[in-house]
């Protein structure tokens, strides 16, 4: 599926009443251990510390999301997601590339804390082709085309 990156802030958030349906939908879709709070509750905490949501959007539709924290470093990625009807469609993967992508064009690393990989989610980034480097209580998502990371 040609997928496309869209950042949603609480600016876009509030501002858009498709992106709030859309962004709900597809937490709602969520596996049950994915989320541990009310999906509502989950998105208003996200926006309110300032973070967003790296979103695929196919045919002006967001189809997949993920949290992200970025600081001056780093974007810290968390519960990436795709709706039902999308998966098994290349959706996620892409996101997350996209997503690597604008991490890296803003002079960031993408990142996430080990205690937030499923053993689905670790399949995934080894099956894009990042190593999972464990030098501190988090991975650093690093493409091949980026070689080591170093502190």
């Amino acid at each position: 599926m040609p997928v496309t990156l869209h950042l949603v802030d609480k600016q876009g958030w509030d501002a858009d009443a498709q992106i709030r349906h859309d962004l709900q939908r597809i937490y709602k879709d969520a596996p049950a251990e994915r989320l541990h709070q009310p999906v509502e509750d989950f998105i208003a905490e996200q926006l309110a510390a300032g973070h967003f949501f790296g979103c695929a959007r196919f045919n002006d539709r967001l189809v997949g999301a993920a949290a992200i924290n970025a600081d001056s470093r780093a974007w810290w990625l968390a519960e990436l997601c795709v709706r039902k009807e999308t998966r098994r469609r290349g959706v996620g993967s892409r996101l997350l590339l996209l997503i690597g992508e604008a991490a890296e064009a803003a002079g960031c690393e993408l990142r996430v804390f080990s205690s937030q990989l499923s053993f689905a989610d670790q399949l995934l980034l080894i099956r894009l082709g990042y190593r999972l480097d464990a030098a501190s209580d988090y991975f650093a998502l690093v493409s091949p085309s980026q070689g080591d990371v170093t502190e």
